[in-house]
């Protein structure tokens, strides 16, 4: 069965394929910012954190399609594709915090981390689009990328932590579905996204009730750091990636996902937090060359 999505905004209809692309990535640059702001909102629990962040968020949204006189677009939407992005959202950071309560947090991290390539994989499902060795091979290369930071050289799988283990690839497979997925509902407005945001505020909120205690901020930068989570990488973030998957090469995305941790520690680097070490360069080399071979894949004809 077919169904009829209302069309896009025209600031929407007239992004071309290679500036959809920029946008999307401009979440994962977003992203990169997690990790510092997280740490600076420490001991938030981290569903009563998602919940305020995701709050922020999605009310800006709300906001700026009250500003833009939007809203009548948000009625238009079918009650499936909101159900369908706030179980992408929610289910990402469910599936992605239970695991780390039930595994090491490396291990878990690292499968988790496995979206990016699952996206690359999934993306050849896709009617409009053409996957190409080069797409894998720049993929499995971001990803050892990636697991050179998140795992700093060494992994040590536990038994004791299966349960942990498949909740982190259920979260890879949520969101990379979510992404790959969302390209099917191209004429969706990214107003959407806004709704996706609230309700998966409202999820996390309940999850924290049920599983957590409730910490506040108490030093002013904690509470900048919860503004900036909303603002950015928990905010903006998500509506610029659903313009770079629906519209943008997603493939090139996937890969250039594997950016994130890279940049994440540069972050926590230059905030005198981390370390620069050898396996950090060794990583940013690899990811860098992923995203080479696959933009290369993109262009070639073949």
């Amino acid at each position: 069965m077919h169904h009829r999505f209302p069309a896009p905004s025209e600031g929407v209809r007239s992004v071309t394929k290679i500036r959809a692309t920029v946008l999307g990535f401009g979440a994962v640059l977003m992203w990169a910012l997690l990790a510092l702001f997280t740490v600076k909102t420490v001991p938030l629990p981290p569903f009563q954190l998602t919940s305020m962040a995701f709050a922020i968020g999605g009310t800006l949204g709300l906001c700026w399609i009250v500003v833009r006189g939007d809203v009548r677009s948000l009625s238009k939407v079918s009650w499936k594709v909101y159900a369908f992005g706030t179980g992408g959202v929610f289910g990402y950071h469910f599936f992605y915090f239970s695991a780390l309560r039930l595994a090491p947090a490396a291990e878990a991290g690292l499968i988790a981390y496995l979206w990016p390539l699952l996206i690359v994989l999934l993306s050849g499902l896709l009617p409009e689009e053409r996957l190409k060795s080069g797409h894998i091979v720049g993929a499995l290369t971001g990803f050892a990328g990636a697991a050179i930071i998140v795992t700093q050289g060494g992994t040590r799988f536990e038994a004791s932590g299966a349960l942990g283990y498949v909740l982190a690839l259920l979260c890879a497979f949520t969101w990379s579905s979510y992404s790959v997925m969302s390209r099917r509902f191209g004429l969706t407005p990214t107003s959407s996204v806004a709704v996706f945001c609230l309700a998966t505020s409202v999820l996390s909120g309940i999850a924290h009730v049920g599983l957590e205690t409730t910490i506040w901020p108490v030093e002013p930068t904690a509470w900048l750091a919860v503004i900036g989570l909303g603002v950015g990488p928990v905010g903006l973030a998500f509506f610029v990636w659903d313009v770079g998957v629906k519209h943008g090469d997603i493939q090139i995305l996937g890969v250039a996902s594997y950016a994130a941790p890279l940049l994440s520690t540069f972050v926590l680097v230059v905030a005198g937090i981390a370390d620069m070490t050898l396996a950090l360069l060794l990583a940013s080399v690899f990811i860098t060359l992923g995203a080479v071979l696959a933009a290369r894949a993109s262009r070639s004809k073949a």
